[in-house]
Protein backbone atom coordinates (compact mmCIF):
# COMPACT_ATOMS: atom_id res chain seq x y z
CA UNK A 1 0.00 0.00 0.00
CA UNK A 2 1.07 3.70 -1.12
CA UNK A 3 1.38 5.10 2.55
CA UNK A 4 3.33 8.63 2.03
CA UNK A 5 5.55 10.52 0.51
CA UNK A 6 8.60 8.95 0.95
CA UNK A 7 11.30 11.31 -0.94
CA UNK A 8 11.65 14.55 -3.40
CA UNK A 9 14.46 14.31 -5.80
CA UNK A 10 16.07 17.87 -7.27
CA UNK A 11 19.56 17.72 -9.48
CA UNK A 12 21.50 20.42 -8.63
CA UNK A 13 25.41 20.96 -10.06
CA UNK A 14 27.11 21.90 -6.95
CA UNK A 15 25.95 19.97 -4.14
CA UNK A 16 27.82 22.36 -0.78
CA UNK A 17 26.22 25.45 -2.60
CA UNK A 18 22.90 23.79 -2.80
CA UNK A 19 22.72 22.91 0.49
CA UNK A 20 23.68 26.29 1.96
CA UNK A 21 20.58 27.95 -0.07
CA UNK A 22 18.23 25.35 1.29
CA UNK A 23 19.48 25.28 4.98
CA UNK A 24 18.61 28.86 4.70
CA UNK A 25 14.94 28.67 3.22
CA UNK A 26 14.30 25.64 5.40
CA UNK A 27 15.45 26.97 8.73
CA UNK A 28 17.33 23.59 9.61
CA UNK A 29 20.36 21.57 8.93
CA UNK A 30 21.32 19.04 6.69
CA UNK A 31 20.38 15.41 8.41
CA UNK A 32 22.74 13.35 6.21
CA UNK A 33 24.95 12.79 3.30
CA UNK A 34 25.01 9.67 0.89
CA UNK A 35 27.31 8.89 -1.71
CA UNK A 36 25.51 6.13 -4.23
CA UNK A 37 28.10 5.15 -6.19
CA UNK A 38 26.29 2.81 -8.17
CA UNK A 39 23.84 5.09 -8.90
CA UNK A 40 26.39 7.80 -10.07
CA UNK A 41 25.47 10.41 -7.66
CA UNK A 42 26.55 11.94 -4.09
CA UNK A 43 23.12 13.90 -2.28
CA UNK A 44 22.52 15.61 0.70
CA UNK A 45 19.00 14.95 2.52
CA UNK A 46 16.62 17.07 5.17
CA UNK A 47 13.70 15.70 7.40
CA UNK A 48 10.75 17.71 6.62
CA UNK A 49 7.71 16.04 8.69
CA UNK A 50 7.96 12.01 7.69
CA UNK A 51 9.22 13.35 3.53
CA UNK A 52 13.25 13.74 2.81
CA UNK A 53 14.18 16.44 0.49
CA UNK A 54 17.13 15.01 -1.32
CA UNK A 55 19.74 17.28 -3.03
CA UNK A 56 21.46 15.41 -5.64
CA UNK A 57 24.87 15.58 -7.59
CA UNK A 58 25.34 13.61 -10.18
CA UNK A 59 29.77 12.53 -10.42
CA UNK A 60 29.11 10.76 -13.58
CA UNK A 61 27.45 12.19 -16.93
CA UNK A 62 26.44 8.82 -18.52
CA UNK A 63 24.36 8.28 -14.86
CA UNK A 64 20.45 8.51 -15.35
CA UNK A 65 20.84 11.48 -12.98
CA UNK A 66 23.47 12.91 -15.06
CA UNK A 67 21.92 12.46 -17.99
CA UNK A 68 18.64 14.68 -16.60
CA UNK A 69 20.63 17.57 -15.98
CA UNK A 70 22.43 18.01 -18.84
CA UNK A 71 18.90 17.78 -20.95
CA UNK A 72 16.98 19.52 -18.21
CA UNK A 73 18.65 21.74 -15.94
CA UNK A 74 18.44 22.06 -12.31
CA UNK A 75 15.24 21.43 -10.48
CA UNK A 76 12.76 19.01 -9.55
CA UNK A 77 13.75 15.00 -10.49
CA UNK A 78 11.54 12.20 -8.98
CA UNK A 79 8.48 11.85 -6.59
CA UNK A 80 9.16 8.43 -4.65
CA UNK A 81 5.90 6.79 -2.91
CA UNK A 82 6.19 4.81 0.33
CA UNK A 83 5.07 1.89 0.25
CA UNK A 84 4.95 -1.36 3.08
CA UNK A 85 5.82 -3.79 0.19
CA UNK A 86 7.76 -3.29 -3.23
CA UNK A 87 7.01 -7.17 -4.03
CA UNK A 88 2.90 -6.15 -3.68
CA UNK A 89 2.98 -3.08 -5.42
CA UNK A 90 4.86 -4.22 -8.50
CA UNK A 91 2.29 -7.33 -8.19
CA UNK A 92 -0.85 -4.62 -8.02
CA UNK A 93 0.42 -2.19 -10.97
CA UNK A 94 2.02 -4.72 -13.06
CA UNK A 95 5.58 -5.75 -14.03
CA UNK A 96 5.05 -4.27 -17.15
CA UNK A 97 4.58 -0.64 -15.63
CA UNK A 98 7.95 -0.53 -14.37
CA UNK A 99 11.91 0.97 -15.74
CA UNK A 100 14.29 -1.28 -14.67
CA UNK A 101 15.04 -3.65 -11.99
CA UNK A 102 14.90 -2.75 -8.12
CA UNK A 103 18.44 -1.37 -6.83
CA UNK A 104 19.18 -0.22 -3.64
CA UNK A 105 19.22 3.28 -2.53
CA UNK A 106 20.36 5.19 0.71
CA UNK A 107 19.92 3.03 4.32
CA UNK A 108 19.32 -0.19 2.56
CA UNK A 109 16.12 1.55 0.45
CA UNK A 110 14.66 -0.63 -2.30
CA UNK A 111 13.76 1.41 -5.24
CA UNK A 112 11.51 0.52 -8.51
CA UNK A 113 11.22 3.01 -10.94
CA UNK A 114 7.90 3.46 -13.08
CA UNK A 115 7.38 4.26 -16.76
CA UNK A 116 7.26 7.65 -17.10
CA UNK A 117 5.27 7.11 -19.97
CA UNK A 118 2.38 5.19 -17.68
CA UNK A 119 2.19 8.85 -15.78
CA UNK A 120 2.11 11.52 -18.45
CA UNK A 121 6.45 11.65 -18.34
CA UNK A 122 6.56 12.34 -14.48
CA UNK A 123 9.30 10.65 -12.95
CA UNK A 124 7.65 8.58 -10.56
CA UNK A 125 9.38 5.42 -8.05
CA UNK A 126 8.26 3.64 -5.02
CA UNK A 127 10.28 2.62 -2.16
CA UNK A 128 10.34 0.49 0.71
CA UNK A 129 12.32 1.37 3.21
CA UNK A 130 13.13 -1.84 5.45
CA UNK A 131 12.38 -4.41 3.24
CA UNK A 132 11.88 -7.95 4.74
Amino acid sequence: MIGKVHHINFLVRDLDAAVVRWERVLGMPVARYDRLAGRGVVAARFRVGETWIVLVQPTRADSVPGRHLEAHGEGFFLLSLGVDSLDEEIARIGEGSFAGPVRSGAEGWQVRDLQAALLDGAQLQLTEENPA
